[in-house]
């Protein structure tokens, strides 16, 4: 699937990393999401809310699962995660620029998760 296909089909989304700082990026892609009328579930265990969304601590928290996970997280912390994403088959780990790295590629393969890396969802909504 390719970001237009993501954005066209699926509806709930979890967002790994978002931060409070509005001018992160992680928060940019969640308020843009919100505002193209997904479902967005926001993940960081050091907030108890973003912007007055219930902010949850893992993957394993949320009431219904994802159809995307995002990783808003420096390459190292998105290999830590990959295990956790890798408990909901059917999701679709969205990487985006910065979050990546071939380790963390490698390791998608080896436990065959469906993902797309390199591509920003903030810019593909825009153009969606």
């Amino acid at each position: 699937m390719d970001a237009n296909e993501i954005l066209k089909n699926k509806k709930i989304f979890a967002v790994i990393g978002v931060p409070q700082d509005e001018l992160k990026y992680g928060f940019e892609l969640f308020h843009t999401l919100l505002e193209h009328n997904y479902r967005v579930y926001p993940i960081n265990p050091k907030y108890p809310e973003i912007s007055g969304h219930k902010c949850y601590p893992s993957l394993d928290e949320l009431p219904e699962k994802p159809e995307v996970i995002v990783a808003v997280l420096a390459p190292q912390n998105t290999f830590k995660i990959i295990d956790q994403v890798a408990k909901i088959p059917d999701a679709i780990f969205w990487i985006p620029p910065g979050s990546w790295s071939d380790e963390v590629i490698e390791k998608c393969n080896q436990l065959n998760i469906k993902y797309i890396y390199d591509t920003c969802p903030v810019g593909a909504l825009k153009g969606f």
